[in-house]
């Protein structure tokens, strides 16, 4: 895992977004005041690709993550491993219960096209797969790295506090870290291969020895059996195949004798099905019957559209009745309209006779609101000066004449003004409710005169209507018996230019009352003589139009009777055509039923009378169906001659047969025979390649057998060898030997060759002091520089071996970040220290970064990240030697 871009906003004591470039990096440091933040970087790598930060103790916290002050924050990294990238990003929020849960955690793979010195938005940006999100990012991440948490934080980034877990981890905890590192799980993945292939072999095995077992019958004497069964069948089908030729043509003769009694049989069926139908006998006479019936129905319906004909023109000659319903309709109007407006005339002139009462009870009550008031005035100028004679003082000037005042005058009582005020007020209510009664009154007056006039207009309309059509020539009438004269022979009058119904052209609204009451009186008259008339002459129009309603009852009384006589027409010529069909149809049916028996040459029918047809051919049925039975007793003679001979061949073939264990049923026709027979030696023949097959089949399966369980043994003995507890044991021994060496070297160059990594006995790392004459104790009795020598030699040896050790090339430690421990080193030794480092970020193979305050140590790396922190929390800056 190599980093490239790491991201950090409210992540420990980085308030502010900070983006740290790493591409191109291979060895820096990360400087600063103690408490600046240098290892909150290394925390965020962990926990941008973990989750958790190994200071924190447990690795499900993440409430340090967030900064105090801060509701969210977020981490992203970019890094590399075995040249793919990736990118990790991991929220934080901040709860309304204070609590810090992480929000949001993805993985993804981005395009490596993406410059590594590019910002951190477009390095996310391009994203070629979605790896993972949630909970399942840190599996993916353990995944791809090839390294769990707690195994990252000893060979990767070692923290502070835990620099030497590795040095003085239990052998079990290193083993299972180099089994990781090495990749050893891939021998475990193939012991387990090894078990499941032991377990196939077995049972492939086993499948075998079963079907083997099951080919027990396939032996030489089988084969040799079925050899002369086989032979025995073939010398069979060459001995019979002329008896089964003859016996196919007895079968032949008793299937032609058979098809001829069959064919007699049903002719003679045929024959005998020959029978007359029952309405044959009366089909003549209800014929006749029919066509009588449609004379009589057609003479009636003569008569009665004669009828028909007579009534419509009686209709025709009362004339047009629709002139007839226009003038009674006209005259009806006139008569109501006239009686609307005299009514209407009625309630004006009622109406206007009130009106000079009212006018005298309005004038009288603004009479007396008038007096009311003058009294009132003058009560109020008294009582002005009543009140002002109390105020004047003899000898003062006084107010209205400013003369000096010689006696006091003497005012007499005066009445109230009050009840004067109340005077008025009760005055001014009667004129105003005067005035208001005449006003409704007027109105209504003159919206009555008004309507009135309109209908006195209309019905001067109408009078003209009316008195118009008396002119025009009246419709021809002849009067029913008992009708009296007609009240008027002529047009009826119009006088002069006036309209009737009491209208002038020139004298004004009636409603106005200027109207001289003769000239009302004459118009009246003249609107009750032509309502009369108007009268008379709607009578005589209601008796026409009551006779047209008489004629045209007859009229559709006539037609109904001759549409029923016509539908009584039409149902009898159906039942006489329908008789006729029928008649038809029986002659057809004996053409038909004869045709049935052409065979036998029956006589010709005469088309006469069909009762006789029918009589005749079944006088000759009778006959033919005699010499047909006789013809049939000789033909049945003839055939169970041919089955005795058939049955008996056929019995004895079928004998024959059974005397070579082929059983046939006698039945069996001569081809199902020679079938049966060719049958019987295929199943012998496909009997003798089975046994040869399973011969060839049992030594196969044998071999397979031997084969199977030497595969089983070889990968039953693989599977004991790379047990955990033999094989994983032995390879984690011989790498951690390995490791130990060049720990060993690179300790011994920072002790100045006081101490060298062995193992010991029970797998445990010891030390050996030259200074003590080559002491060996254990590691843990290192005082605190010399603990820090000795795991950073670990560390260093497992970033450079680890690669060299795996099973694959897939696993390589790419960085190493420390964190821990330089302070305590003599200049001497730390000078050992930054060589070694020096050289080995100098293969360029992997990145190499330290947390250090030791400004000696830091001045000889070439690339300085520089931590500082004020009250806006920490910065980064990026510094080049």
């Amino acid at each position: 895992m190599r980093p490239i871009r790491l991201y950090l906003e409210n992540f420990g004591s980085f308030r502010e977004p900070v983006e740290v470039d790493f591409a191109d990096v291979d060895y820096f440091a990360l400087v600063g005041a103690t408490g600046s933040g240098k290892s909150t970087v290394i925390d965020a790598i962990c926990f941008a690709l973990y989750g958790t930060v190994p200071r924190w103790g447990k690795e499900n916290v993440v409430a340090y993550a967030l900064a105090p002050s801060a509701t969210s924050g977020r981490v992203a990294l970019v890094f590399e491993v075995s040249g793919r990238r990736h990118g990790v990003v991991r929220t934080l929020l901040r709860d309304a219960k204070n609590s810090v849960r992480t929000k949001e955690a993805r993985l993804d793979e981005l395009d490596p096209g993406v410059p590594p010195a590019s910002p951190m938005t477009d390095l996310l940006a391009k994203v070629t797969n979605a790896v993972a999100e949630g909970e399942n990012v840190t599996v993916e991440v353990q995944r791809i790295t090839g390294l769990e948490y707690k195994f990252f934080t000893q060979c990767v980034v070692l923290p502070q506090g835990r620099f030497a877990e590795f040095l003085h981890a239990q052998p079990r905890d290193r083993q299972d870290l180099l089994v990781q590192l090495l990749d050893a799980e891939v021998y475990e993945r193939i012991r387990q291969r090894a078990v499941r292939e032991e377990d196939t072999a077995k049972q492939h095995a086993t499948f075998a020895r079963n079907e083997l077992n099951r080919l027990s019958g396939a032996d030489e004497p089988a084969e040799r059996a079925a050899t002369d069964r086989l032979a025995a069948l073939k010398e069979l089908t060459s001995r019979v195949g002329d008896d089964l030729a003859a016996l196919t043509a007895h079968d032949e003769t008793v299937r032609r004798l058979q098809e001829e009694q069959r064919t007699a049989a049903g002719a003679l069926a045929t024959l005998t099905r020959l029978t007359m139908p029952g309405d044959v006998p009366g089909l003549a006479e209800g014929l006749r019957s029919a066509e009588e019936a449609v004379g009589a129905a057609t003479t009636t319906v003569t008569t009665l559209e004669e009828a028909e004909q007579l009534a419509d023109r009686s209709l025709a000659d009362l004339g047009d009745r629709s002139a007839l319903t226009e003038r009674g309709s006209l005259l009806e109007q006139y008569l109501r309209v006239a009686a609307q407006a005299l009514q209407a005339r009625a309630d004006a002139d009622q109406a206007t006779s009130t009106l000079p009462a009212l006018v005298e009870r309005t004038t009288a009550a603004e009479r007396a609101l008038t007096d009311a008031e003058q009294e009132r005035d003058r009560l109020r100028t008294a009582h002005a000066g009543a009140e002002v004679a109390h105020s004047i003082v003899v000898g003062a000037p006084c107010p209205t004449c400013l003369r000096p005042v010689t006696e006091l005058p003497h005012h007499p009582a005066l009445a109230g003004l009050s009840t004067a005020e109340g005077t008025v007020r009760s005055a001014r209510k009667h004129a105003e409710d005067a005035r208001s009664h005449h006003g409704r009154a007027t109105a209504e007056a003159d919206l009555l005169t008004r309507h009135a006039n309109k209908l006195t207009t209309e019905l001067s309309d109408l009078s003209r209507k009316v008195t118009t059509k008396a002119h025009e020539p009246r419709p021809a009438y002849e009067p029913r018996p008992g009708d009296g004269p007609m009240p008027v022979d002529g047009p009826m009058p119009v006088h002069e230019s006036r309209p009737v119904g009491g209208l002038t052209s020139g004298d004004g609204p009636l409603g106005a009352g200027r109207v001289a009451r003769g000239d009302a009186a004459a118009r009246a008259g003249e609107a009750a003589r032509i309502g009369e008339m108007a009268r008379v002459e709607l009578g005589e129009i209601t008796r026409k139009l009551q006779a047209f309603d008489e004629a045209g009852r007859q009229v559709t009384a006539a037609r109904q009777r001759t549409r029923q006589g016509r539908a009584a027409l039409a149902a009898a010529e159906r039942a006489a055509a329908g008789l006729r069909g029928r008649v038809e149809q029986a002659w057809r049916e004996l053409e038909a039923a004869r045709d049935t028996v052409a065979g036998f040459r029956p006589p010709p029918v005469e088309r006469a009378d069909i009762h006789r047809g029918w009589a005749a051919l079944l006088a000759w049925r009778d006959q033919a169906a005699e010499a047909e039975r006789e013809a049939g007793r000789a033909r049945g003679e003839r055939l169970a001659e041919a089955l005795r001979v058939r049955d008996g061949e056929r019995a004895e073939l079928v004998a024959r047969l059974g005397e070579h264990e082929l059983v046939v049923p006698p039945d069996f026709t001569p081809m199902r025979i020679g079938q049966a027979l060719a049958t019987t030696v295929a199943q012998a023949e496909s009997r003798l390649e089975r046994i040869r097959e399973a011969r060839e089949r049992a030594r196969q399966l044998a071999q397979e057998v031997a084969d199977r369980d030497e595969e089983a043994r070889v990968a039953h003995e693989l599977s004991l060898l790379l047990r955990a507890n033999q094989f994983e044991r032995w390879l984690c021994a011989e790498a951690l030997e390995l490791l130990v060496a060049a720990a060993s070297d690179t300790l011994r160059d920072l002790s100045d060759g006081q101490y060298e990594l062995v193992l010991g006995g029970k797998g445990e790392i010891e030390v050996v002091d030259y200074a003590e004459a080559g002491l060996r104790r254990n590691a843990r009795t290192l005082s605190g520089g010399e603990t820090f020598q000795a795991a950073l030699a670990l560390a260093l040896a497992l970033s450079d071996q680890v690669a060299g050790l795996a099973a694959s090339a897939a696993r390589s430690l790419d960085s190493i970040f420390l964190d821990e421990g330089f302070g305590t080193l003599d200049p001497a030794t730390l000078d050992t220290v930054a060589t070694t480092l020096e050289r080995l970020a100098s293969s360029h193979e992997r990145m190499i970064g330290v947390v250090t305050h030791v400004p000696a140590l830091a001045d000889r790396v070439p690339t300085r990240y520089e931590i500082t922190r004020d009250q806006t929390g920490s910065h980064v800056q990026r510094t080049t030697r």
